[in-house]
């Protein structure tokens, strides 16, 4: 489920990126949604609106989805995954450095009686 939804979350986030870029601006922009862009069946101003309400859904479309994976990835516990980085162990809790082991003997042992 959360692939499926990761995957849409995908198409959705580039064609927000899309529309606004197609977006004619003070600036110029890519100048596409001019009322050239859409030749004679749309307005200056249809263009302008429509790509207005498609951005203003679109970006709905990826917020509610945003939220949603957030939501669901909420629950999920494993190795670093949904942990916080403020939830890390103290040090009094942490395990201290092993005891280092006995040193080996170093030749041949010689018996003294």
């Amino acid at each position: 489920m959360t692939t499926v939804l990761l995957i849409i979350h995908l198409f959705v986030t580039l064609a927000l990126i899309g529309v606004v870029l197609i977006q004619r601006s003070e600036g110029g922009g890519l100048g596409i949604g001019s009322s050239q862009g859409m030749g004679s069946f749309m307005s200056g101003r249809g263009t302008a609106n429509l790509l207005t309400r498609t951005t203003a859904i679109l970006a709905t479309v990826f917020m509610a989805l945003s939220l949603t994976l957030a939501l669901m990835n909420r629950g999920t516990t494993g190795v670093g995954v949904g942990r916080s980085l403020l939830e890390s162990q103290s040090p009094a809790s942490a395990p201290g450095p092993a005891a280092p082991l006995p040193a080996a003997p170093q030749g041949p042992s010689v018996p003294t009686n």
